[in-house]
């Protein structure tokens, strides 16, 4: 059995956090690929406020790589606004 930690692909889906009691605030990010049942590809997102249920939205692509492009730009965008990735 393999120990190493599982590595990050693009189309791995991210859960991110941020958290900063100074100014009450503690929000989760979730993106992920979903395949649809017309052979595209769907990225779906859902953020908000932890411990509620947020909101999602789902954008669709006709192939694969271009979603995961999508999926790598927002996990980017969030993280440079100071999210980070939930301890597992």
């Amino acid at each position: 059995m393999d120990t190493q930690a599982m590595e990050p692909t693009d189309t791995t889906p991210v859960h991110l956090i941020h958290v900063d009691p100074d100014v009450n605030m503690a929000r989760f990010y979730g993106i992920e690929l979903q395949p649809t049942l017309f052979g595209e590809i769907s990225v779906f997102r859902t953020w908000g406020r932890i411990g509620t249920n947020g909101q999602a939205m789902m954008v669709t692509y006709d192939d694969e790589a271009e979603a995961a492009d999508a999926l790598q730009k927002l996990d980017r965008q969030k993280r440079r606004r100071g999210y980070v990735p939930i301890a597992e």
